[in-house]
């Protein structure tokens, strides 16, 4: 569990400032921002909806991690942060592509590199973590060989990005059809 220490918010706030520039670009770049928006705010839903769920499902491979009010508190906050690095990837690309619906045409080399990007931000964090000491794995958790950090937590960001992203593609459809940048 969380140790309290004030290291733990410096990189979610450096990455929610980079949210909000990123948001900002996109913003001034697009000829539909209500579309924007309305697209930004399905996926922040969502995100939140499907990291609390994956956050509460993986609590028993975490120490000092069990079903009360303090540790589902810590997993809605977890939450909160990975829907910030959600935001990230999704404005990153945004950029990236000069398409603010680069999601919505899944190519395959895309979606690779989203699996990546992904799969090194939780390598990262997770070492990061596990360095300060604000959460440790019980020996319930597999670990990736050579990196030594949890599967679970690396799945997810690997898996969660591409299925939010493809849900929002089919969800947004009419609200989004003229919202390139």
């Amino acid at each position: 569990m969380i140790n309290g220490s004030n290291n733990a918010f410096i990189v979610p706030a450096i990455a929610l400032a980079t949210v909000v520039l990123f948001y900002f670009l996109l913003l001034k770049k697009t000829n539909n921002p209500v579309a924007l928006k309305r697209v930004t705010r399905f996926i922040l839903a969502l995100a939140f909806v499907l990291n609390f769920l994956w956050e509460m499902v993986q609590m028993p491979l975490f120490k000092n991690m069990s079903l009360n009010w303090k540790t589902t508190l810590f997993c809605a906050g977890a939450s909160i942060v990975d829907c910030i690095m959600i935001l990230l990837l999704y404005f990153g690309f945004g950029l990236m592509y000069k398409d603010s619906l680069w999601f919505r045409r899944p190519v395959f080399l895309r979606v690779v590199l989203l699996v990546i990007v992904g799969g090194l931000g939780a390598v990262l964090a997770e070492k990061k973590n596990l360095y300060l000491g604000n959460w440790a794995y019980t020996s319930c958790m597999p670990l990736v060989p050579v990196i030594d950090v949890g599967l679970s937590p690396l799945l997810q960001f690997m898996i969660l990005p591409a299925i939010i992203y493809h849900v929002a593609s089919d969800m947004v459809g009419s609200i989004v059809n003229d919202i390139r940048i």
